[in-house]
C-alpha cells in the first residue's frame, strides 16, 4: 500500500484547486461529533472494525503528546493546566502527523472540530474538506443519565460538570454542525437508541465505503 507521502499517488485537488498536504493522496475524512456520553467512541470502534477506517481522537492525540514528555507536550500540558484552550494550530498539526504516518485513506476524526476556529484551521492547513459530519444527536437529560450511571471514576462525571460540558458543546461545537448542515454534509444519528440499533443506522451511512479488507 502506498504511504500518504508517496509522490506517485495521483494528486487530489480541492474545489478551489489547492492540493492537500498529505502528498496529494485522495483521502476520505469524516468528522464525528456529539455531546459527552453520546456514544461516539463505541461507534467509532465499530466503524473501524467493519469498514476499515482509522480512528483519530484529537483529545487522545493531545494526551499522548503530553505523556511523551516532548517540548511540545510540556507546552500543551501548561496550556491545559492554566485552563486555556489548546490553539487550533497545535491540534491540527498532531492530526496532520497522525494522518501522514497512517497508510490508510479513510479517517474518522472524533470530537473535532470543537469550534469554528478548529474547522477553519483544519481546512486551511490540511486542505481537506470532510466527506460529511457524523452527528450523534442525544438529549441533555439522556446524556446526564448515561454519564452519571457510567461512574468510571472520572472526576468530570458529576451533574454540574456534565451540564457544563454539554453547554460548551452546544455553544462551540453545534455551530460547526450547523455550518456543515447548511452544505448538506451532516448525517444525523439518533444516539438515544440502544447501541446495536445505533450501529445499524451507522452501517447504512457507511455501506458505500465497503467492508474492511480481510
Amino acid at each position: 500500500m502506498s504511504t500518504a507521502m508517496d509522490a506517485s499517488v495521483p494528486v487530489a485537488e480541492q474545489e478551489d484547486g489547492t492540493v492537500n498536504i498529505l502528498g496529494g493522496k485522495k483521502v476520505a475524512v469524516v468528522f464525528v461529533l456529539g455531546g459527552p456520553g453520546s456514544g461516539k467512541g463505541t461507534q467509532c470502534s465499530n466503524i473501524v472494525e467493519h469498514f476499515g477506517f482509522t480512528h483519530l481522537s484529537a483529545g487522545e492525540l493531545l494526551r499522548s503528546e503530553i505523556k511523551s514528555g516532548s517540548e511540545n507536550g510540556t507546552m500543551i500540558d501548561s496550556i491545559i493546566k492554566e485552563g486555556k484552550i489548546v490553539p487550533s494550530e497545535i491540534t491540527v498539526k498532531l492530526l496532520q502527523e497522525a494522518m501522514i504516518k497512517s497508510e490508510n485513506d479513510k479517517f474518522l476524526i472524533d470530537g473535532f472540530p470543537r469550534n469554528q476556529e478548529n474547522r477553519l484551521s483544519f481546512e486551511n492547513v490540511i486542505k481537506i474538506s470532510p466527506e460529511f459530519v457524523l452527528f450523534f444527536d442525544c438529549s441533555e437529560e439522556e446524556l446526564v443519565r448515561r454519564l452519571l450511571g457510567r461512574n468510571q471514576g472520572r472526576a468530570d462525571d458529576n451533574i454540574e460538570t456534565i451540564r457544563k460540558r454539554f453547554r460548551v458543546f452546544e455553544e462551540s461545537s453545534l455551530p460547526v454542525v450547523q455550518y456543515y448542515d447548511s452544505k448538506g454534509k451532516v448525517k444525523k444519528i439518533n444516539a438515544a437508541k440502544p447501541i446495536p440499533e445505533v450501529f445499524e443506522d451507522v452501517k447504512t451511512i457507511f455501506q458505500s465505503y465497503g467492508p474492511k479488507a480481510a
